[in-house]
């Protein structure tokens, strides 16, 4: 089994015990671990940094998105828990993703800052609607560029536009996709979508995958299914 494991197992829960029935089926070597902000605001911090001695890769999915300095404090807050992955929204500019990257690696702390781009619940009616345009694949480029340019270690992006971005920025920069569905599994709210296999032949190097595994009959034999659809990619 890897240890460096592609899958972030979502942790999309309303509870910590709910979550903990899950991780205590799996192991470090098998996934990393999504904490959002359903979970974090039930369970806390404590829920993630025992996450994180227990050896587990924790990508704390909080989406910041304010001033500069703000930004900066709570990076450097999160950073402090432990994990290994923290996300800041593109969209905040960039003072503020340069203020993110300083504060998660102060003070002794060295999480990784992954700029998210557009959702992937968003299609191009939901983007002219807010003013940015109907065309996704360039204002996620343009996104990425900026994310690249103010210092942070990748981006999360959908699937369908991870391609694109990994000719541009090539080998070495995190390239981070939820909107990841095996084949037959419902897309649920999310449009911009493909399977596993997909998502990683492109160029995808973790891909964040929730409900087909945690709503799963046996979820650990949806992860298993996961990974064996992973092996020769």
């Amino acid at each position: 089994m890897s240890r460096d494991p592609r899958i972030i197992v979502a942790l999309d829960y309303a509870t910590a015990a709910e979550a903990e029935a899950f991780v205590a089926r799996v192991s470090p070597a098998r996934c990393r671990l999504k904490v959002g902000l359903e979970l974090y605001t039930a369970a806390g911090p404590t829920f993630v940094s025992g996450l994180v001695n227990r050896g587990f890769s924790v990508f704390l999915d909080l989406k910041f998105h304010d001033i500069p300095n703000t930004v900066e404090r709570a990076c450097r807050q999160a950073a402090a828990l432990g994990v290994d992955l923290l996300t800041v929204h593109c969209l905040g500019g960039r003072r503020m993703l340069e203020a993110a990257c300083a504060g998660a690696r102060g003070g002794g702390a060295r999480a990784r800052v992954i700029g998210v781009t557009l959702l992937t619940s968003l299609g191009p009616e939901d983007t002219r609607e807010i003013g940015l345009g109907s065309d996704i694949a360039a204002r996620t480029a343009a996104l990425a560029a900026l994310a690249r340019a103010a210092g942070l270690d990748g981006v999360v992006c959908a699937p369908t536009e991870v391609q694109d971005l990994r000719a541009r920025f090539g080998p070495g920069w995190l390239l981070v996709t939820p909107g990841i569905r095996p084949a037959g599994s419902a897309s649920g709210d999310q449009q911009r979508t493909l399977t596993p296999r997909e998502a990683a032949a492109r160029g995808a190097d973790l891909l964040v995958i929730g409900r087909p595994i945690t709503r799963a009959p046996d979820p650990t034999q949806a992860l298993a299914e996961i990974e064996r659809e992973l092996a020769d990619v």
